[in-house]
């Protein structure tokens, strides 16, 4: 099982991983919504967004996002989520247990880059990114 924060930019993702870069070394891989399956189910004014990016530094690793557009920017709630990425179907347990007192926004479904994905807020409304399978 592993464990990451996911920050979310709202549109300045790759402009803080390269603040980063430059602040902490390290590099970073990105996905823009252009290049992925789910292109032509998306507005062309959203086509250039990072969907997901994984930046590493020494000693530091999380993943990244534009973010979306259903998920309303407050910035008194922040903008971290939890990413859990787990290899076998104990990661549908730990999803299911995660939404007992708490809100699936996406139930686990098969997703094109591998593995099952869905997303879940707990009971504290902390909101979990959960891969089973496929890769990390």
């Amino acid at each position: 099982m592993e464990l990451k924060p996911y920050v979310f930019f709202y549109g300045r993702c790759e402009e803080a991983l390269n603040f980063y870069k430059k602040v902490l070394g390290g590099d970073y891989q990105l996905q823009r919504i252009k290049d992925t399956p789910m292109a032509d189910q998306m507005p062309s004014e959203s086509q250039n967004r990072v969907m997901h990016a994984s930046f590493s530094a020494p000693g530091v690793s999380f993943f990244a996002s534009d973010g979306r557009d259903s998920k309303a920017i407050n910035p008194d709630e922040g903008n971290v989520s939890l990413a859990l990425a787990t290899k076998d179907d104990e990661g549908e347990r730990i999803f299911n247990a995660l939404a007992d007192g708490g809100k699936v926004t996406m139930p686990l479904e098969d997703a094109f880059w591998g593995g099952r994905f869905g997303t879940v807020h707990d009971r504290f409304g902390s909101e979990w990114l959960v891969t089973v399978g496929g890769p990390h």
